[in-house]
């Protein structure tokens, strides 16, 4: 039998596909080069932090957590040189917009706007109390096009949803070398995921080594009990904070929208290269 989880995290796995598109596809990043950000990561770190404005790195080095600080100082301030946030915000919605009308071609438009509106319902319904990303790209304008709409909803969502899972992270004592490791002691690779966000060797055995100390990883690398029980802990968390927009909603209702965002979940989900947000293989 299936393990049960918590329907905010089955809801996060439905989502955040839709929000991966525009960094993964290629129309995304054309339409992050065609705006002057040539080059993954410039386009990466510009357009995801574009609501907060012409930052430079320390907030974005504390917002995206378990990026190395030195691959953020590389990109940021120098990407608001090539463009700027207006320009970022904008390549981001063109780019997402077009992956997903190619994508969703052929679902049901009804079924497409049935998700759309269900999940900006559930954003308008969010605290964003304490959650800056989250915060910032639900004050942005709201969209005209479906497929933006729809993209700009699965942000504010999963951006909400990765607010909270960082201030789990922090509240279990971790850095975010520290819980990139512990997540591919569990079920990642670290040849996936250390280069995706920076960190050198040195780095990344500084953060083995001391969560051996504290008990999360055995001397071989492995997770151990203690530091099962606690990552647990950490998850549960994150579900907890990503819960409450969800409380009330009739199971009905809740059972339309899986329904409407499933097979839109599963077309963008088939698109992307690789799995950096650690989904599970089979939603």
């Amino acid at each position: 039998m299936a393990d049960l989880v918590h329907p905010a995290r089955a809801l996060w796995w439905l989502f955040e596909p839709v929000h991966a598109v525009t960094y993964f596809l290629p129309e995304g990043k054309a339409a992050l080069e065609d705006a002057g950000l040539k080059g993954a990561w410039r386009g990466y770190f510009a357009a995801r932090s574009a609501p907060l404005g012409a930052v430079d790195a320390p907030p974005v080095i504390a917002a995206f957590f378990n990026f190395a600080p030195s691959m953020v100082e590389r990109a940021l301030p120098q990407v608001w040189t090539y463009a700027g946030p207006e320009e970022a915000l904008a390549a981001r919605l063109k780019g997402a917009s077009a992956s997903l009308a190619r994508l969703l071609e052929h679902v049901d438009r009804e079924q497409v706007e049935l998700a759309t509106d269900t999940l900006e319902q559930a954003a308008a319904r969010l605290d964003c109390a304490g959650r800056v990303l989250s915060a910032a790209n639900a004050a942005l304008p709201r969209p005209t096009d479906l497929y933006e709409r729809l993209w700009q909803a699965a942000t504010v969502m999963r951006e909400h949803r990765g607010d909270g899972h960082v201030a789990a992270l922090v509240a279990a004592g971790l850095d975010g070398c520290e819980a990139l490791v512990v997540r591919c002691a569990m079920d990642v690779r670290r040849e996936m995921l250390q280069p995706l966000r920076g960190w050198t060797d040195e780095e990344w055995e500084g953060a083995a080594s001391r969560l051996v100390e504290r008990g999360w990883l055995t001397e071989q690398g492995t997770v151990t009990e203690l530091g099962r029980i606690r990552h647990q802990g950490l998850e549960a968390a994150t579900d907890l904070a990503a819960a409450r927009v969800w409380e009330d909603y009739p199971r009905a209702e809740l059972d339309r929208l899986v329904a409407a965002l499933k097979p839109i979940s599963a077309l963008c989900r088939s698109q992307l290269p690789i799995n950096p947000a650690g989904l599970p293989d089979n939603t």
